[in-house]
């Protein structure tokens, strides 16, 4: 997941979009949180059963953050959504 953010391979949903609004976090606390953080939890979509995982890291200013994601089909990866802990 680092690698997918180091080389910009990654997309967001629209709801990742509006949680960073209200959360008041960047694309740049995002990638904060994935580069600094660890895999929390790994969860399994039993519809589609895909693999997702909450990443827990820190934000630019040093605020811990989680992040929802997975791996799509394409390679890319997929930030589902985004909070403040």
């Amino acid at each position: 997941m680092r690698e997918k953010v180091q080389n910009r391979q990654y997309v967001m949903a629209i709801h990742t979009e509006e949680e960073m609004d209200d959360d008041n976090l960047s694309i740049f606390d995002i990638e904060s949180g994935i580069l600094t953080g660890n895999i929390r939890e790994r969860q399994k979509e039993k519809d589609i059963a895909e693999w997702k995982y909450v990443i827990e890291g820190q934000t630019l200013a040093g605020d811990t953050i989680a992040i929802a994601a997975k791996l799509s089909i394409t390679g890319k990866l997929v930030i589902i959504t985004v909070w403040r802990e």
